[in-house]
């Protein structure tokens, strides 16, 4: 594409080439980057001010289909997660592969959220990084206070911390605060169908993106002509329940699958090198990092094998392998002082029941709960922190969304799921599958989060036929997954070839960062 800006007709947009990224250097397919200003409140235009100067400005990008033009120029809609997730980062890291699905006859188009990355505002708990280092170090300390495995102990320092932290959040985000929930940006992405004239939506979204999905075929079911929503999140949860214990349903099954092919994969498959650290680099390994490491590690079974060479010197008294492969951290420097985590507190929150109005009145209470919905599993603790600012945020809330059942969209919705999800269990699927009339659910027999996770050329055909003719399975199916399984290959056959994308051979499946925390 020609330096500078692009119109093209039926479009209120203006496009100019994206900046170059290294994951798609090279690709002739056309990158093109835009951005929207959308009302601070769609919902209510009083809220916008006078001459409605209250907005976002949402960041977009696109990968052009070859074929798209001749198609209608259908622009399938994505959002990777979160949330806080960033749209952009997701194209630039799996358009092509999304597109080798897909073929050339659709644009993929994505965006940064209200509140996320390079969209702005967006989120920050703090108005400096200053501050936030500050801020980070003090909860540091606290933490030092606590005890991870006992919550009853812990719950004063995080009671203490939740207090500070949700207050900061609400100061720092002003206003535009308020309006970063679900629901405004299932209106946004009106605005950006309008933007492109398109008039009806098609849509992938992943994780905290089935959430999304769900809200936009609920709330304009009219205009919602392919759906598919992959890895997912209980709608009704998340919008009417203080705790979500379902989201933990399958966790455990999980890591029992990574230690059971682990197993099976034997003692020779993976052997430790050596490691020599300088007197320049040391650190210490402790059990809450290697806890936390495992769980994100249940996500994608590309990265078991790397898992498991860094866990066998572990569990024998050396904690080298482990300290380099997971301790020292990333170089990269973000985008700007956006926190992603910050944003995921926002949506979260302010989409669902929080506040002290609307929780647990008591810290005794407040601990109860938390148990009941985090006991049924080994990594509950990690999410006992979160339960404490949902009670403490003050945010009110702006929207008045309720999911709903028997929601019959223009076109039914393609459901996916993996049969064992760590935090978005296959029983959030059938909910869905449930809730919206004539929906199909696509199973993929395996670990993992999303059909990303685990290769089937069963499961790209059901996308493929669904976005391109609009055919559904006659029935809920299970697929099996690509031979061979991805979880401990064979030496000689790495965990990267095992899960390249099907009929590619540039493209490799990485672990996705933008999914949902738990």
């Amino acid at each position: 594409m020609a330096l500078g800006i692009t119109r093209y007709e039926g479009e209120s947009l203006t496009w100019k080439p994206c900046p170059v990224s290294p994951t798609i250097d090279g690709d002739d397919h056309q990158l093109e980057c835009s951005h929207l200003l959308v009302p601070m409140d769609q919902f209510n235009a009083s809220n916008n001010g006078i001459n409605n100067e209250k907005h976002f400005n949402i960041s977009i990008i696109r990968l052009r289909g070859k074929n798209a033009t001749v198609n209608g120029n259908i622009n399938i809609l994505l959002n990777p997660g979160g949330p806080g997730g960033s749209g952009t980062d997701l194209v630039y890291h799996f358009g092509l592969h999304i597109n080798s699905i897909m073929g050339e006859n659709f644009n993929l188009l994505s965006f940064d959220p209200r509140g996320v990355n390079s969209s702005s505002p967006y989120v920050k708990c703090h108005p400096t990084p200053e501050d936030k280092a500050l801020a980070g170090q003090n909860s540091r300390s606290r933490s030092n206070r606590s005890n991870p495995y006992n919550l009853t102990e812990s719950s004063a320092a995080y009671w203490l911390s939740s207090l500070t932290y949700t207050q900061t959040c609400k100061d720092t985000m002003g206003e535009h605060g308020e309006y970063i929930n679900t629901p405004q940006t299932a209106a946004d992405m009106n605005s950006i169908l309008d933007a492109v004239g398109q008039s009806d939506l098609y849509y992938w979204g992943f994780s905290y993106g089935t959430i999304l999905g769900q809200t936009y075929a609920t709330m304009y079911p009219e205009r919602s002509r392919r759906v598919a929503i992959d890895g997912v999140s209980n709608q009704f949860a998340w919008y009417t329940s203080f705790t979500n214990a379902e989201s933990h349903d399958d966790t455990d099954k999980v890591f029992f699958g990574f230690v059971d092919e682990c197993i099976k994969a034997g003692n020779d498959s993976y052997k430790p090198a050596a490691v020599d650290i300088n007197d320049t680099l040391s650190g210490v390994v402790r059990f809450p990092n290697v806890w936390y490491t495992i769980f994100k590690a249940l996500y994608s079974p590309a990265v078991w094998p790397t898992l498991a060479t860094a866990l066998a010197p572990l569990v024998q008294g050396n904690a080298t392998e482990f300290f380099l492969t997971y301790s020292l951290g990333s170089e990269t420097k973000p985008f700007n002082d956006y926190d992603e985590s910050a944003a995921n507190d926002f949506v979260r929150y302010n989409d669902g029941v929080s506040g002290p109005a609307r929780s647990p009145s008591s810290r005794s209470e407040l601990i109860s709960q938390i148990l009941a919905a985090t006991n049924n599993t080994i990594f509950g603790q990690m999410g006992w922190r979160s339960y404490f600012d949902r009670r403490a945020w003050p945010i009110p809330q702006t929207h008045s969304f309720v999911p709903q059942r028997g929601v019959r969209t223009a076109h039914p919705l393609l459901v996916l799921s993996t049969t064992y999800d760590p935090v978005c269990p296959l029983i959030s699927a059938r909910s869905a599958n449930d809730a919206f009339e004539g929906s199909r659910l696509v199973e993929i027999m395996g670990y993992g989060h999303t059909s990303m996770a685990v290769p089937s050329a069963c499961v790209e055909e059901h996308v493929r036929r669904f976005f391109v003719e609009g055919v559904l399975p006659e029935s809920n199916v299970v697929c099996e997954p690509d031979l061979p399984l991805p979880y401990f290959p064979a030496p000689g056959n790495s965990s990267e070839e095992a899960m390249s994308p099907v009929n590619s051979t540039v493209h490799v499946r990485q672990p996705w960062s933008w999914f949902m925390r738990p």
